[in-house]
């Protein structure tokens, strides 16, 4: 039994982020809501789906919405969702209500499947805390991790990439913003660590492909290794989410491969990743079969 690509197909989804707890993967996603012919991002809340062995897929009752973070108007961008100290941290990008542009804000649950609450009352970061020639749009698509230190990092960005260490309740920064300067970098920011090697995989140029870049510390220095996956069919964005589950890699995307789907109206894939000896990522075969059931 295989997946099929997309693997989500009664609703357009969108910016996967994955997380493997108790043997078992929740995926959680951007939701695309423009009716056929309005080409415009129109997100409002984020998706939560489950699964045992990546074939069957569970849909959970909405975890979170834009709205749910009350110093936010709406646009519910691109995420990310960790597991720390027995707690699940949701890491989002909104737009601010009174403060110009994009913020990033953080919410918690006692469950992977949510309900999730705003966990600060604030934005944990928003357009003013960047440099001043910044555009309205970026502080997009976080992605964090938490090292084996039990440090925190936060990087996200649009056009630029940031990132900061974050304070061991990972609610609040830990010291100054820093610039990233990686090749192409357009959005969609995604961290993770294997064998020694942290990964920063991200959208590349417009319209974007994956591009990557690995490192033996997370604060760099970084080396650009080059393209992880094509153009995705159909749509001109692209988010990454990479995990390990059940002995094997997967790399999950979107595409606009639904009917009436596109760059407006996109669809979570997922495909196998494979690394080489070296370390470094082969480039991702995008399939319509997707993947077998993970047992």
């Amino acid at each position: 039994m295989q997946s099929a690509n997309p693997i989500i197909r009664h609703k357009f989804t969108a910016d996967p982020t994955a997380l493997v707890h108790n043997d078992t993967v929740y995926l959680y996603t951007g939701h695309d809501e423009a009716p056929p012919g309005t080409e415009a991002y129109i997100m409002n809340d984020w998706l939560c789906f489950s699964s045992g062995n990546l074939v069957e897929w569970t849909e959970h009752p909405v975890p979170l919405k834009a709205t749910d973070f009350s110093w936010a108007s709406g646009n519910a961008y691109a995420s990310k969702v960790i597991a720390h100290n027995g707690k699940f941290y949701w890491y989002v990008a909104v737009a601010h209500a009174s403060i110009k542009g994009s913020a990033i804000g953080v919410a918690e649950s006692e469950s992977p499947a949510g309900p999730f609450k705003d966990a600060r009352g604030s934005a944990l970061v928003t357009l003013d805390m960047l440099p001043s020639h910044v555009h309205e749009k970026a502080n997009l698509d976080p992605t964090v991790m938490v090292d084996d230190n039990g440090q925190a990092y936060i990087f996200w960005g649009n056009k630029q990439c940031f990132y900061a260490r974050l304070k061991s309740n990972l609610l609040e920064l830990d010291g100054p913003i820093n610039k990233l300067d990686l090749p192409g970098f357009e959005e969609g920011a995604h961290i993770h660590y294997r064998n020694g090697w942290y990964y920063l995989s991200y959208g590349y140029h417009m319209p974007e492909k994956v591009a990557y870049a690995m490192s033996r510390s997370i604060e760099g220095p970084w080396e650009f290794k080059g393209i992880l996956n094509e153009l995705a069919g159909n749509c001109e964005t692209n988010r990454p989410a990479i995990i390990d589950f059940k002995g094997r890699s997967y790399f999950f995307y979107h595409n606009g491969g639904l009917k009436n789907g596109g760059s407006h109206r996109r669809s979570v894939c997922i495909d196998y990743l494979h690394y080489n000896p070296d370390g470094t990522m082969q480039r991702v075969i995008m399939t319509s079969e997707g993947v077998q059931m993970a047992c």
